[in-house]
């Protein structure tokens, strides 16, 4: 049942990538379909799955803690390794992104696949939490202290990013307790049915595979990290918390799925080591085919 939940996911990765190294439909397609993704749909199904979410239930309470403290802890043991192996934020940054961040189209659908609308809304609540932690987590590894640290410019930088602001929008219109009027759910609801298909696609096509020949070493460490080690991490943070059934399965997932590809735009963009960003996507995406379904199955989260 696991095999067959997740294959179909992996099948559009793998149709993407072909799509992308044929040239069809053509080479702008690719990144304009992921900034169509990125700004409207998948905040669209964000906002959709918030909007009903039972956020005043102390388990989602306790699955936002769970969340924050995984990715905290994750972030802090990376740092006391930099003070042994020192690196410089351009490596250090695509390292720590490789270990902390996560694909959230993958980890939606496989949610999806295996729990259904009950997990969506449970995910979204962790979306909440982890992509505002991560994404500061990311801009300061990738960054000496200066300028790019102040509160002010990291507070603008958070509130520029589409996901986080659909985050806040669902939760405010959860709170409520109202939904959302004159038809505008059906209308979201919609919009976010093509998210993850074009998500998924969008990450074959962003694949790498020659990236992987550099640096192997360190690929191959980090995506031992993020496969095999999150998610172990992940498991005893929910004992911790004290979550069980959906909680402790959405935490699991998020933690065992590799790094978003969305990395490699951040790191560009801060001047970080692009290469290696893209040769950590590339080993992780390629690897968590296998080890994603045997890390369910141990940890009994399938």
């Amino acid at each position: 049942m696991l095999f067959l939940t997740i294959w179909p996911i992996f099948a559009l990765i793998c149709v993407g990538y072909i799509l992308a190294r044929r040239g069809f439909p053509d080479a702008g397609f690719w990144p304009a379909a992921e900034r169509m993704n990125y700004f409207i749909l998948f905040p669209a199904l964000l906002v959709s799955s918030l909007q009903d979410a039972p956020v005043r239930d102390p388990a989602l309470l306790r699955l936002g803690g769970a969340a924050a403290a995984t990715v905290c802890i994750a972030a802090l043991v990376l740092n006391l390794l930099r003070r042994r192996w020192p690196a410089p934020p351009a490596r250090f940054g695509p390292a720590l992104q490789g270990v902390v961040r996560f694909n959230t189209y993958l980890g939606l659908a496989i949610t999806a696949s295996l729990t259904g609308p009950d997990g969506l809304a449970r995910a979204a609540v962790f979306l909440a939490v982890a992509v505002p932690v991560v994404n500061v987590l990311s801009i300061l590894a990738l960054t000496e202290a200066g300028t790019a640290r102040a509160p002010r410019t990291l507070l603008r930088t958070m509130m520029r990013n589409p996901l986080i602001l659909a985050c806040l929008t669902g939760l405010a219109v959860a709170l409520t307790g109202y939904g959302l009027p004159f038809g505008i759910d059906r209308f979201l609801a919609l919009l976010a049915q093509g998210s993850l298909p074009l998500g998924l696609l969008c990450v074959g096509a962003a694949l790498r595979p020659a990236a992987m020949r550099l640096d192997l070493a360190a690929m191959t460490g980090n995506a031992v990290l993020r496969l095999l080690a999150m998610p172990l991490l992940a498991a005893g943070v929910a004992v911790a918390f004290g979550l069980d059934g959906v909680e402790a399965q959405v935490l699991v997932i998020f933690s065992a799925i590799p790094t978003a590809t969305t990395a490699y735009v951040l790191t560009r963009q801060m001047n970080g080591d692009g290469t290696l960003m893209a040769g950590i996507i590339t080993t992780q995406t390629l690897a968590a085919a296998a080890t994603l379904p045997l890390v369910l199955l141990l940890l009994g989260h399938a």
